[in-house]
C-alpha cells in the first residue's frame, strides 16, 4: 500500500481534523500489504493514529485509518451510543466495536451503514441515512446530510482543502510522518 494512497484518501485524519477515513486498496500479495500496514503503524502510532485492514476480498482490502482517542469520544456520544445498540453492538468500547464492525463487514448480510459513526460523521446523519435508506438527504458530499447542512458543507470544504494541500506537499517530497499531526 502506497503512502500516496494514504495521503490522497486520509488527509483530514492525518491532519487531526477528522476521526477516521476509509478506502479500498488493491494488492497483489496479502503478506506485503500486512507488512506495509505494520510499517505505517510503527511510524504513526506515536502520533495517535492507527491503520487497520477491516476486510480482504478479491485482492482488495478495506483500509481504516483512525484516531482511537477521537473514536472513543465519538462513540460515547448519546446518539451514537444509542444507534450502535440499536444496530446490535454489545459494548461501547471502541476496540470491541471495531471487532463487531469487522464481523458485520465479513457477514453476507446488509452493509453496516453505522460505519459512518466510525468515520466521525454526525450521528444524526448516520441515523438519517439508515432510517431513510439513503434517500431524501438534504445534501451530499463526503456523506449524505440529513441534519445541519451548513455545518456539513463547511466541513466538506475544509476536508477538500486539507486534501489538496496535503497532496501537494506530499508531491513536493514531504514525508507522511511529517504530514501527520500528533494529537
Amino acid at each position: 500500500m502506497s503512502e500516496e494512497l494514504l495521503v490522497r484518501h486520509c488527509s483530514p485524519t492525518l491532519a487531526g481534523m477528522k476521526t477516521a477515513n476509509l478506502f479500498t486498496c488493491f494488492f497483489e500479495n496479502a503478506k506485503e500489504l500486512r507488512e506495509s500496514v505494520r510499517r505505517l503503524n510503527k511510524m504513526l502510532v506515536k502520533k495517535g493514529l492507527r491503520v487497520l485492514p477491516l476486510r480482504f476480498w478479491d485482492q482488495r482490502a478495506l483500509i481504516y485509518v483512525y484516531r482511537p482517542s477521537r473514536l472513543s469520544r465519538d462513540l460515547q456520544r448519546d446518539t451514537a451510543s444509542r444507534l450502535l445498540k440499536e444496530c446490535g453492538y454489545e459494548d461501547g468500547a471502541p476496540e470491541r466495536c471495531i471487532v463487531q464492525l469487522v464481523q458485520r463487514l465479513e457477514s453476507n448480510g446488509e452493509f453496516p451503514h453505522e460505519i459512518g459513526l466510525f468515520l466521525g460523521y454526525p450521528p444524526e446523519d448516520v441515523w438519517g441515512f439508515i432510517k431513510n435508506r439513503a434517500e431524501g438527504c438534504k445534501c451530499a458530499g463526503c456523506w449524505k446530510v440529513y441534519g445541519d447542512v451548513a455545518a456539513a458543507k463547511e466541513l466538506f470544504a475544509k476536508y477538500k482543502k486539507c486534501t489538496d494541500v496535503y497532496c501537494a506537499m506530499f508531491a513536493r517530497g514531504q514525508s507522511i510522518e511529517r504530514l501527520t499531526v500528533a494529537v
